[in-house]
């Protein structure tokens, strides 16, 4: 199932939930008739059924689920297994069963189609059906397999619910590997500007240290403790978010290796408000605002000052790095050439690309610039994100 799919399904089930609402506050009186309480309790447990499926199938998550897909389906017992039919969970415990589902579930994987298998009754087991339904997915094909045990004759409303809840199961497995692939993607953009870092500030750095280490090698004994620092963190495993204040932190380290550098040409100002140093950011969303503006500020007239601002600003937090140096043509921003040779650091693609796949479109970046009149790049954060730390 795509992501639209799955965004229709909660959308129902929002509109749902927001009906019974009005229905309760019209009438002054809880929820109390059969089908509210039932519509209720089916989206709870459809709810406590998709947090551990959203994790990923494995032993764990599908051990949690298993209770919860029982109930949906109204079934005695519950087997959920992987796409090679090896049971992961079995809310019965019971190995003759597990017998049966190995062989039904074979023959289901193989015709991707639901097998219905009559068990006849043995020492403490009573006579039950089985109804094992594997979960098809386009482009996949079969991604795990249900089993619903039940004493009584299974009829249409229970196969139908086995059907459902098989294509609600697949949902959730789509949807955690939709999750996985864009951690996957994140670490590889990360990854990616890890590599355009290097190449210009290690050198750079490297060389500003060499010209101290006669001239003043205390200085150089700091600024090499300063690049150490700054690698380190720069190069870290532990993540694609951070707090604010480390990634400023950060920042600091870079910018007293780039005043090495330039000297008194590369005037900085700070202007952070102490509201927002929690805030989590995508890991090294700001280095390539920062590198930008020196690279294309004060390296490209000699000297320039840089601005970095953090404010708050009431649920988001707005960062902003402004410099006064030659700035570019807009209409290359407009055209899509944000990355162009001839504009800004193709880094700053990336961080847009990480924020609005973070957060949503309305957090890109927002860059105003115009040829020797500067660049100011702004991005909004917001302050709080459920599901979002460092």
């Amino acid at each position: 199932m795509t992501a639209t799919a799955a965004v229709a399904i909660v959308a129902i089930a929002v509109v749902v939930m927001a009906a019974l609402f009005v229905i309760t506050r019209r009438s002054g009186q809880p929820l109390t008739t059969p089908t509210e309480r039932a519509v209720h309790a089916t989206l709870h447990t459809a709810s406590r059924a998709a947090r551990p499926l959203r994790r990923g199938l494995d032993e764990t998550s599908a051990a949690e689920a298993a209770p919860h897909l029982r109930v949906l389906i109204g079934a005695d017992a519950m087997i959920v297994a992987d796409a090679d039919g090896h049971i992961l969970a079995n809310t019965a415990d019971d190995d003759d069963l597990a017998g049966e589902f190995d062989e039904a579930s074979r023959r289901a994987i193989d015709g991707q189609r639901r097998v219905l298998v009559r068990l006849r009754a043995s020492g403490d087991s009573p006579a039950r059906s089985l109804i094992v339904q594997p979960v098809v997915t386009d482009g996949v094909g079969v991604s795990c397999v249900l089993g619903a045990a039940t004493v009584a004759e299974p009829g249409p409303g229970m196969i139908g619910a086995c059907t459902e809840v098989a294509r609600y199961v697949g949902e959730q497995i789509e949807l955690a590997e939709l999750d996985a692939a864009r951690g996957r993607l994140d670490r590889a953009e990360v990854r990616a500007l890890r590599a355009q870092i290097s190449p210009h500030f290690v050198y750079n750095s490297l060389t500003t240290v060499a010209s101290f280490v006669r001239t003043d090698p205390d200085r150089a004994r700091d600024l090499v403790l300063e690049f150490a620092d700054f690698t380190r963190y720069s190069f870290r495993n532990s993540g694609e978010y951070t707090v604010l204040s480390d990634e400023l932190r950060n920042i600091d380290r870079y910018l007293t290796l780039e005043r090495a550098r330039f000297g008194d040409s590369l005037d900085v100002t700070l202007q952070i408000a102490p509201e927002v140093l929690n805030v989590v950011v995508p890991f090294l969303a700001l280095q390539p605002l920062v590198e930008n503006a020196v690279r294309h500020g004060v390296a490209g007239r000699g000297s320039g000052r840089i601005t970095i601002i953090a404010a708050d600003e009431g649920t988001d937090a707005v960062i902003s790095v402004e410099d006064d140096g030659v700035g570019m043509d807009p209409e290359l921003l407009r055209s899509g050439s944000i990355d162009s040779e001839e504009g800004m650091h193709v880094g700053l693609a990336n961080v847009d690309d990480r924020l609005r796949a973070t957060f949503g479109n309305d957090y890109g970046l927002v860059v105003e610039t115009a040829p020797d009149a500067g660049t100011k790049v702004s991005m909004r954060i917001p302050k709080f994100r459920q599901g979002i730390r460092a």
